[in-house]
């Protein structure tokens, strides 16, 4: 899974919008298995939802008045992470081809071996080695208050009302709070949001380019926004730019150019889909069974079982007898 040195990229975010699309071309486009919901999106009065293991989130919107044929996507890190280099390029053209427009798109550089810690950045900006266009600097950090213990920092760099972002934020151990069991293999993460005009460039960027100059477009994006040096905050302007980059950020940036696009393989935990299915299905679904009767229930689980496909069956392997799933009712 891990690159060149440990460093590699996946894309962790993808929103467009059609200015006209038939609905189900964009479902099949996109592929998963998608359902109405109940409410709106993003002013979109009808709305469809896609879910793909625990993380992975697809909200789908058209027929606003005033273009009833526009449609918009959101597409978390849990759907767009898993896609190949083939088919998030041919997303893309498609999306071009249709005159779209990619509203916002995420780019997250990891560091797999950690070489360089959150701490050591967030120091380096305290120094005033840091050489930025962007005068925005926040830190969040989490805690566990019963046990007085750090759970995380992230560092943000810019606004979320500008067209661009930067988190550094330490991966690893966020998947541990999270008790995934591949935590190990992550580091700290840079994570790139672009919006609007930028992801537009950002993404006809990822389109067109070859990998060894899309990884240098990728670099070359990051240091632009930020870029840490041999200097001081009281050092004049020219003096800042003229610095020696400081020695941990020349080495991480090297890496950077050498990163590969990964797919990541989230597995899907048999617990998840029920917890999914309790608190997202359950209540139409009672509506349905009050009206209809528990035979339309049994009908539809045997039909069910006729669509399944390879995930699906990669689920059923997850049984064990004697643990059935608690349901917990809020």
């Amino acid at each position: 899974m891990t690159g060149s040195g440990g460093f590699t990229q996946t894309i962790d975010w993808l929103a467009f919008t059609l200015p006209k699309a038939e609905v189900a071309d964009v479902i099949t486009l996109i592929g998963g298995d998608w359902f109405q919901s109940e409410t709106g999106f993003r002013g979109y009065p009808v709305a469809q939802l896609m879910t793909e293991g625990k993380t992975g989130v697809g909200k789908l919107g058209t027929g606003a008045p005033r273009n009833p044929k526009e449609v918009h996507v959101d597409l978390s890190a849990g759907i767009v992470s898993q896609w190949d280099e083939t088919k998030l390029k041919a997303v893309l053209a498609w999306i071009f081809a249709q005159k779209g427009h990619v509203t916002r798109i995420d780019v997250a550089l990891d560091d797999r071996e950690a070489s360089v810690a959150v701490e050591t950045v967030r120091l380096a900006v305290e120094a005033g080695q840091l050489v930025s266009r962007s005068k925005q600097f926040k830190v969040i950090q989490a805690s566990n208050h019963r046990e007085g213990t750090r759970t995380g920092e992230t560092l943000y760099f810019g606004s979320r009302e500008s067209q661009s972002m930067l988190r550094v934020y330490d991966k690893r151990l966020e998947l541990q709070a999270k008790g995934r069991e591949d935590a190990e293999l992550y580091g700290v993460r840079w994570e790139l949001e672009f919006k609007q005009d930028r992801a537009q460039a950002c993404a006809k960027a990822l389109l067109t380019l070859d990998p060894e100059d899309w990884r240098a477009f990728l670099v070359g994006v990051l240091r632009s926004y930020v870029d840490f040096r041999e200097t001081t905050r009281e050092a004049e302007s020219y003096e800042k730019y003229r610095a020696p980059l400081v020695g941990w950020w020349k080495a991480l940036t090297e890496g950077f150019m050498r990163c590969r696009l990964v797919v990541e393989r989230i597995q899907q935990r048999l617990d998840d889909v029920a917890a999914w299915l309790a608190n997202a299905i359950s209540p139409m679904l009672a509506v349905v069974v009050a009206c209809r009767g528990d035979q339309f229930l049994f009908e539809m689980i045997y039909a069910g079982t006729k669509r399944w496909t390879q995930k699906h069956y990669a689920l059923l392997k997850q049984r064990k007898r004697g643990t059935p799933y608690v349901l917990r009712v809020s």
